[in-house]
């Protein structure tokens, strides 16, 4: 049996560790729902900065997907550029996305600009921006950084189908536990053989 107080045990464990968190870090994706209880639509009145506050709330990161819901013979989504989010203009969309479950994943850092396909609605705000920081994985909003506080946006209780499930183009995410698991097995029994 290893004597749990050499040092050996002590590196074992610091090693065993440190490997575990690794796999929490690059296992831990979050698939956000655009406007959270809101489906993606026109923001009311009471609260134009809907999809400005939204994003600044959050902090995105590469493998992270965000899900727009919306009624598919409504509404769309296009990706565009900056230059096309500023001036609201929908010809030449990066991606454009229109089945009511649109799922979007972030694949780099950068950033990414959101808009409605719909004529007239990206004017009336129903547009999102997102930033993707390389390393720390933090985000920030696009317009004022200093919005007011007022009260949230309502709820819909209506949602437009079911929520997909991102697709599995990241097979290689359940590795880092099974090499966790082997290592491990294999230390502690090289540890046990020399003691």
């Amino acid at each position: 049996m290893a004597n749990l107080r050499s040092p050996r045990c002590h590196f074992f464990c610091a090693f065993l560790f440190l490997l575990l968190v690794q796999t929490q870090v690059l296992c831990s994706q979050t698939q956000y729902k655009v406007g959270d209880l809101d489906a993606w639509g026109i923001p009311t009145s009471a609260n134009p900065q809907a999809y400005t506050k939204w994003s600044k709330y959050h902090a995105f990161k590469i493998g992270d997907s965000l899900l727009f819901l919306y009624p598919p013979s409504q509404d769309s989504v296009i990706q565009v550029t900056k230059q096309s989010y500023d001036s609201c203009n929908l010809k030449d969309p990066i991606l454009y996305m229109n089945n009511g479950n649109s799922l979007f994943n972030i694949t780099k850092p950068g950033e990414y600009f959101f808009t409605s396909g719909e004529p007239g609605h990206c004017e009336k705000k129903q547009k999102l921006y997102i930033s993707v920081l390389s390393g720390n994985g933090s985000a920030a909003a696009y317009g004022p950084s200093a919005l007011p506080e007022t009260a949230s946006s309502p709820s819909y209780p209506t949602v437009f189908g079911t929520i997909p499930q991102p697709p599995s183009s990241a097979p290689w995410l359940g590795f880092p536990l099974f090499i966790t698991a082997v290592i491990a097995s294999a230390t502690w029994a090289i540890i046990n053989g020399m003691m």
